[in-house]
This record gives structure tokens, sequence and C-alpha cells, in this order.
């Protein structure tokens, strides 16, 4: 029996083998729904509090110029 994982959209179980299409979710549809989660930024990734994101900007933007 393969091993399987619940879908992280809806806990469905899944069997984690190369046939399973959309693995680990058990559809498109909440393969789609966990994506406009992740564009909706309803998850994230924590990153360092002291990044600036503007400093790193204008280093990007200085590289372009020249």
């Amino acid at each position: 029996m393969p091993t399987s994982v619940p879908c992280p959209t809806c806990d469905r179980a899944v069997p984690w083998v190369p046939e399973s299409r959309w693995r680990p979710f058990c559809s498109e549809r909440c393969r789609l729904i966990d994506l406009g989660d992740w564009l909706d930024e309803a998850h994230r990734i924590p990153g360092d509090p002291n990044f600036d994101d503007s400093a790193a900007a204008g280093e990007d933007e200085s590289r372009l110029c020249h």
C-alpha cells in the first residue's frame, strides 16, 4: 500500500505515487485554492525583521544603470 499524505487544503488522503497528478494536493481545485492563498498573502515565509527592502531595491537599480 503506498504512503499517503493529507491534502494541504482539504485534508483528504492523497497517495504519494507518481500517478497522483496534483500531489500533495488531491485535485487541481485544491492546488489553485492554495496558490490563491499565497497570492493573497494568507501564507507567508517569515523573513529577517531587520532586512530593509528599500535599501536592497536601491542596490538592484544601481546595478541596472551601469
